[in-house]
């Protein structure tokens, strides 16, 4: 899932993205990550189920990574830091958000729609191996490359639980399948938020400590 992974992805350094093969990818991950947050905040919209919106987590903070990879590229690290640190504040709060609405849903009891669940817990699935596969090649670059394809294998594993969500609402015909795998996905999101605002502030603090004032006109450029 994505917690694994939300701390490495933006430090990726220039050289890691000199290929324009390695380039379209990262483009081709962002697109697609782009497209199934809005498909799963649409089927959450329409199924009633939490897990998809929690899932919806797991691509939008994996869109702003290849975003966050492409953009900031030889530019420097104080940069890198903020924008990590945006991200960080932005997963937290939508964790927040998803944790807040599912102990709502708990006290309505009704359950999600299981067919629009599983179906669009599948295309997810679909996506992120697809990611996955075009990453596969670049599997052994750097630590970047590497945590960079981890994430599109992790973030399969929360697809995977929210597809068993949809069966068990299907099976039992109580919402709590859906709500666990929400719970503990919102969760993980917050965890990771939390360790992506630390180590932006500490690269900060760090950057503060390389480059005082006198001699901070490396941080502009």
């Amino acid at each position: 899932m994505s917690a694994h992974c939300h701390d490495h992805c933006h430090d990726t350094p220039p050289e890691a993205a000199a290929s324009p093969r390695y380039r379209k990818v990262l483009w081709a991950a962002l697109l697609i990550n782009a497209i199934m947050f809005v498909v799963e905040v649409a089927g959450s919209q329409a199924s009633g189920s939490m897990s998809l919106l929690a899932d919806a987590i797991d691509f939008a903070g994996d869109a702003a990574n290849y975003g966050l990879s492409l953009a900031v590229l030889g530019m420097a690290m104080v940069w890198r830091s903020r924008a990590a640190l945006v991200k960080g504040v932005s997963m937290g709060l939508y964790g927040v958000f998803v944790l807040g609405k599912t102990a709502w849903m708990a006290t309505q009891g009704t359950p999600p729609e299981p067919l629009t669940m599983g179906a669009i817990a599948l295309l997810a699935l679909l996506a992120n191996v697809s990611v996955a596969v075009m990453l596969y090649a670049f599997r052994e670059g750097d630590a970047n490359m590497r945590s960079v394809w981890l994430c599109s294998r992790n973030d399969a594993i929360s697809n995977v639980a929210v597809a068993l969500a949809a069966v068990g609402v299907f099976g039992t015909h109580h919402a709590w399948p859906d709500l666990v795998v929400a719970a503990g996905m919102a969760a993980l999101a917050m965890s990771a938020s939390v360790s992506v605002v630390r180590h932006a502030r500490q690269e900060l603090a760090e950057g503060r400590h390389d480059h005082p004032p006198t001699q901070g006109h490396h941080s502009h450029h």
